[in-house]
């Protein structure tokens, strides 16, 4: 998988980014209704990323400012197709390199018991409980983890 910078607006992006909004629909019953605005993806705040197999878009992930070297990752995704090819935890790898390499030293996110394949992701590269924040601080089910960056990159 070929990993690229690209915008949050970008056609690539936004086809992925409704493949995960459809796949809230399924799981959630409705889309994820966390305020985003592209520009929050903009270096030097923010980045998006799209992961392309053969030249096709195939995951995608993005990290936003929260300000006092904190970031919080959102829209990651892999289409149905792709999954089990280990992309979502290169993409996820990718993500923490250029958040570290920007300066910033935690990252957040939100999922839900509805992902357990997200959740299971996350918690296997380090990702620990942190307070509820955002959209669904108060929502049940709603899992809140975060990670340091300050430690030096894994090799592996």
């Amino acid at each position: 998988m070929e990993i690229k910078t690209v915008g949050y607006d970008h056609p690539d992006a936004a086809r992925l980014i409704d493949g995960i909004q459809q796949e809230m629909v399924v799981r959630y019953g409705g889309p994820d209704e966390t305020p985003v605005e592209p520009a929050q993806f903009s270096p030097p705040n923010g980045l998006f990323l799209v992961g392309y197999r053969d030249g096709e878009p195939v995951a995608c992930g993005g990290w936003r400012s929260h300000g006092n070297g904190t970031v919080e990752i959102k829209r990651m995704y892999v289409v149905p197709q792709a999954r089990g090819n280990g992309y979502a935890r290169r993409l996820l790898a990718e993500l923490e390199h250029t958040a570290r390499r920007a300066g910033h030293r935690r990252i957040i996110l939100e999922t839900g018991e509805k992902q357990p394949e997200a959740v299971a992701l996350y918690r296997s590269a380090g990702y620990g409980d942190v307070p509820p924040f955002g959209h669904y601080a108060c929502a049940p089910g709603s899992i809140h983890l975060g990670k340091d960056l300050d430690t030096p990159e894994d090799s592996g």
